[in-house]
């Protein structure tokens, strides 16, 4: 439970430390994701989903 409680804060901190740097830039890419289709939204996320699993893989081995 630690290790998913770990890896919830660092999400929270790395997306807040996007926001942080540069909010007009996520603000763009909001406005640029609200136009994109819902396939293609849904590929990507699945695709990063393949990525973590696989670097998580690679880390815990």
């Amino acid at each position: 439970m630690s290790d998913l409680l770990s890896a919830v804060g660092l999400v929270l901190a790395l997306e807040g430390a996007l926001y942080a740097a540069a909010p007009g830039a996520m603000k763009n890419f909001m406005r640029q994701a609200l136009e994109m289709p819902d396939q293609l939204l849904r590929t990507a996320g699945v695709a990063a989903l393949a990525a973590g699993v696989f670097v998580v893989w690679l880390v815990r081995g």
